[in-house]
C-alpha cells in the first residue's frame, strides 16, 4: 500500500506540474547506494557521477532539435542536431555531482556557476558566486541535486531570468525532491520543467529531505 501511495503521489505531481520523474530499476539501484549511510565518500562520488549519465540521457530527450543534411563518406543523408546552444549551470557545491554526465554528452555546452549556501537560521539561500555566459536564444540546464525547500533553486532561476532568460528555456534537474520544495518552486517559478529521480516523503524540522540521503555536498566532497 505504501508503494502504491507513493506512485500515486508522483503521478499527481506529474499530472498537475511540469515534472518528469526519471524511473528505471537501474536508476533506483544507484539511488539506493547513494541513500545508504554506509556508502563511503569515494563510492558516493563515483555513484553520483554515474547517475548523472542516466539523468542526462532522459533530460536530453526533451531538448529542442532540428533536421540537417550531413555527408557520410558515401553520400548525403538526413541528420539531427541541437537547435539551441546549451548552458550547464550547477549550483555549487552539490550541483557538481550532476555535471559529469551532461558535460560528456554535451562537450560543446557552455558552463555557468551559481554559488549558494543555506543560512541555517532562516533556511534562505545566500549568494556568493554568479558566473554566466551570454544566454540569448540558449537552453539553460540548472543542476541542483537536492530540492528541499526549493529556495536555492528559486534564487538560481531568478538570477538567470534577471539576465533575460525565458522560463521555458530553463530546465531544473535534481536527484531528489521534497513535496514542499516542488510546491514552492511551482508557485514562484510557474512553467519551469523539473526533472528528478524521486519525490520523497517530506522535510524534517531542519529542512532536510526524508528519507533523502543526507547532505549531498558534504558526502560528494568528503567534508
Amino acid at each position: 500500500r505504501l508503494i502504491t501511495a507513493l506512485l500515486f503521489k508522483e503521478f499527481l505531481y506529474m499530472l498537475y506540474y511540469m515534472i518528469t520523474v526519471i524511473k528505471s530499476p537501474f536508476v533506483q539501484y544507484k539511488l539506493t547506494i547513494l541513500r545508504n549511510k554506509k556508502t563511503s565518500n569515494t563510492v558516493f562520488r563515483q555513484t553520483m557521477n554515474e547517475t548523472s549519465y542516466l539523468i542526462a540521457a532522459e533530460v536530453l530527450q526533451h531538448l529542442p532539435y532540428k533536421k540537417i543534411k550531413v555527408q557520410t563518406p558515401l553520400k548525403y543523408t538526413n541528420g539531427t542536431t541541437l537547435s539551441k546552444q546549451i548552458i550547464l549551470v550547477p549550483i555549487l557545491r552539490a550541483g557538481l555531482g550532476l555535471l559529469e554526465g551532461f558535460a560528456k554528452f554535451l562537450p560543446d555546452a557552455e558552463k555557468g556557476h551559481i554559488g549558494l549556501y543555506r543560512d541555517e537560521q532562516t533556511y534562505e539561500p545566500v549568494e556568493y558566486l554568479f558566473k554566466l555566459p551570454k544566454i540569448k536564444n540558449k537552453k539553460i540546464l540548472i543542476l541542483d541535486p537536492m530540492l528541499a525547500t526549493g529556495n536555492s533553486s528559486i534564487a538560481a532561476i531568478d538570477l538567470i531570468r534577471n539576465k533575460g532568460a525565458n522560463i521555458k528555456d530553463i530546465f531544473l534537474i535534481s536527484l531528489l525532491a521534497a513535496p514542499e520544495g516542488l510546491k514552492n518552486i511551482q508557485k514562484k517559478q510557474k512553467d519551469i520543467h523539473i526533472f528528478t529521480c524521486s519525490i520523497d516523503s517530506k522535510l524534517d524540522r531542519n529542512k532536510f529531505i526524508l528519507p533523502g540521503l543526507g547532505d549531498a555536498g558534504d558526502r560528494y566532497m568528503g567534508t
